[in-house]
């Protein structure tokens, strides 16, 4: 089967309702939506069938991860309408639709709702609706159709609050350590520059050294998370702020227990790629700050 290949999941009764037998039910799949659906392309239609296993978690993984789901909700059953709920939660790309006379409940009053007649299929266009639909879930599968979804998850929503919320917290943080970090780097090059200076080597003094690491937690979790929506360029520089933060730190434990002067100079040549690095890294950081406060 190929990899590009769509499956659409069927939610319909499948025994008889108060108006419709089990049979008809049977024809109305095999004989009048799975080949109006399968004449958008190469798609998999199927809907749930009595197997030895537990059909209702084999229904729940076919509401999750179909790629369309089409609901008939004829005749108001109401396991149709239970399967429709979780579908609704999960996920867009579905479809519903009813044969000609069904009154929809208030909560699907504002959803749009395909008509179809079976007596005369041609009627209220059916056919070339339900297929625009299809193709459209194939095209643009992220497009809402779900209410429950965009309550829940859409931009503005208590969750998206909750969660931007939580990404400035984590980005704080991220400043936080950058700003004690650059306050440690420029204590370990007053430190040096006191050492080289004049006064200490008259004075014979014992050579200072720093003993404070700098800290990386919270962009080694970011790093390893990746829990910004940022492009490669951003991890790229994160990367560097970690492997720079790493590299000060190895020398300065050097620095603590040999007191060397080659560790000072290493300081020293490295100055400036220091300073870009963590004035990129900083930079970075103040403009997603800006961003993700501004999806609220």
């Amino acid at each position: 089967m190929s990899t590009d290949r769509k499956r659409c999941f069927i939610i319909m009764p499948f025994s008889a309702t108060n108006r419709h037998t089990a049979e008809h039910w049977d024809s109305h799949f095999e004989n009048f939506l799975k080949p109006l659906i399968e004449s958008c392309g190469d798609i998999e239609v199927f809907r749930s069938v009595p197997l030895r296993q537990d059909i209702q978690r084999q229904i729940v993984n076919d509401l999750v991860f179909s790629h369309i789901v089409v609901a008939d909700l004829t005749d108001s059953n109401p396991n149709v309408f239970l399967e429709l709920g979780i579908r609704l939660s999960f996920k867009h790309g579905t479809v519903t639709i009813a044969e000609e006379g069904f009154v929809p409940p208030f909560h699907l009053t504002t959803k749009a709702i395909l008509k179809y007649s079976r007596r005369d299929p041609e009627k209220y266009d059916f056919g070339e609706q339900l297929k625009k639909a299809i193709l459209d879930c194939c095209s643009n599968p992220r497009r809402p159709d779900s209410a429950v979804l965009e309550t829940i998850t859409g931009r503005g929503s208590v969750y998206s609050i909750i969660h931007q919320e939580e990404l400035i917290r984590r980005v704080d943080a991220l400043l936080l350590e950058y700003s004690n970090n650059l306050r440690i780097l420029k204590h370990a090059y007053e430190i040096i520059l006191e050492n080289k200076s004049k006064r200490f080597k008259i004075l014979r003094r014992i050579k200072r050294v720093l003993v404070v690491p700098l800290t990386a937690s919270a962009v080694e979790l970011l790093w390893s998370e990746r829990y910004l929506e940022e492009d490669s360029e951003f991890y790229d520089v994160v990367g560097e702020a970690v492997t720079t933060i790493g590299g000060i730190n190895r020398n300065i434990e050097r620095w603590s227990y040999e007191q060397s002067d080659n560790v000072e100079e290493w300081f020293i040549d490295n100055r400036d790629m220091f300073n870009h690095n963590f004035q990129q890294y900083g930079q970075l950081l103040n403009d997603v700050k800006k961003r993700v406060a501004s999806y609220i």
